[in-house]
C-alpha cells in the first residue's frame, strides 16, 4: 500500500508477471508452449491506471490475452478487474515479450505450437500505444534530476538479471527524489503537492546484472498540462542505457478522492524544470 492507502503502482506490474506465468504454465496446451512461461524477456510495458485499488479480503482477477503475434515477439493485453458482477477495472496494460534462449544468450523465433496457443487467446489491444521512448534524445539534454540507485541482491531474478518489475521501482524512487527536489525549501508539502500515476510506459534495452556500483536513474520533466505533467526517465551508466520510461502524473485531492488542477506554485516549480525533448 502507498501513503494514500492504495495499492502501489509498482505492485500492479508484479501482478501482471504472476498472471503471465500462470497463463503460460496452467493454460498452455503443450510443453513447447509452456516454455513461454519463463523463456522470454520483457521488451516493454504500457500501463494505464484506471482507478485506485484499496485493501480487500476479496482477490482481484487478472485477465490476459494475446494482442499481436509476430515472428520473434508477441504482445499481451491485461485488465485487472474486480471479480463481482459490476466488474470494476483498475488497470489496463500491454506487454511486449520475446522468446529467449538463456543458455546461449540469444533470441529465438516463436514456434508453431506457441503461435497456435497465443492466437487462440487473441483479443483487442488493452491500451492505446504510447509515443516511442528515445533514450538518445533524453541523454542529449541535462537531466532535471539524477538519482543513484544501488542494486540489491533481492532485485535479481533466476537468470542473474534485475527483474523487470524492479526497474519500475527504480523509476518510482527517482520520481520521489525529483518531487522532493522540486518541493525543497518550502514548508509542509512544498510547492509540489500530491499526485497519482495515471500512465506508465517502460522499454527495456539491456539487462542489469548484480553490481556494487549504483546505476543512474535520470528524470526529465517534459510536459505540463492543466492537471497533469509528464516525467521521462532513463536507467543508465553513462551513455549505456538499460531502460527508458514515461510517466504521466495527475494532481490528486485525497479528501475528495478525485483529480485536481495544478496550482500556480506547482506549475511554476515544474516549469523551472521543464525540458523540451
Amino acid at each position: 500500500m502507498d501513503s494514500l492507502g492504495h495499492v502501489n503502482n509498482v505492485v500492479y506490474v508484479d501482478y501482471l508477471q504472476e498472471s503471465r506465468v500462470d497463463m503460460m504454465r496452467v493454460h498452455a496446451p503443450s510443453p513447447e508452449a509452456a516454455e513461454l512461461a519463463e523463456g522470454v524477456v520483457v521488451v516493454g510495458h504500457e500501463l494505464e491506471y484506471v482507478r485506485p485499488l484499496v485493501y480487500s479480503s476479496v482477490p482481484v482477477r487478472i485477465e490476459s490475452w494475446a494482442e499481436e503475434v509476430r515472428a520473434a515477439s508477441f504482445r499481451l493485453g491485461y485488465e485487472v478487474v474486480s471479480p463481482g458482477p459490476e466488474r470494476h477495472v483498475y488497470l489496463r496494460a500491454s506487454s511486449v515479450l520475446a522468446p529467449f534462449v538463456f543458455a546461449s544468450e540469444r533470441p529465438r523465433r516463436i514456434t508453431a505450437d506457441e503461435r497456435h496457443f497465443l492466437t487462440r487467446t487473441s483479443d483487442q489491444p488493452a491500451v492505446q500505444r504510447g509515443p516511442r521512448l528515445d533514450a538518445r534524445g533524453l541523454l542529449d539534454h541535462a537531466a532535471t534530476h539524477t538519482y543513484d540507485c544501488r542494486i540489491r541482491w533481492s532485485d535479481i531474478d533466476s537468470y542473474n538479471h534485475v527483474n523487470n518489475v524492479k526497474y519500475v521501482e527504480f523509476f518510482q524512487e527517482a520520481r520521489i527524489a525529483l518531487m522532493t527536489l522540486l518541493g525543497a525549501g518550502s514548508s509542509d508539502r512544498g510547492p509540489v503537492g500530491g499526485f497519482v500515476v495515471a500512465r506508465f510506459d517502460i522499454n527495456y534495452s539491456r539487462p542489469i546484472e548484480f553490481r556494487l556500483e549504483p546505476v543512474a536513474v535520470s528524470s526529465w520533466v517534459t510536459r505540463i498540462g492543466r492537471s497533469s505533467f509528464e516525467v521521462r526517465g532513463a536507467v543508465h551508466d553513462g551513455d549505456s542505457v538499460f531502460a527508458t520510461s514515461r510517466a504521466v502524473l495527475v494532481g490528486y485531492d485525497p479528501e475528495a478522492g478525485a483529480s485536481r488542477v495544478l496550482t500556480d506554485d506547482e506549475r511554476a516549480a515544474l516549469g523551472r524544470a521543464l525540458v523540451e525533448v
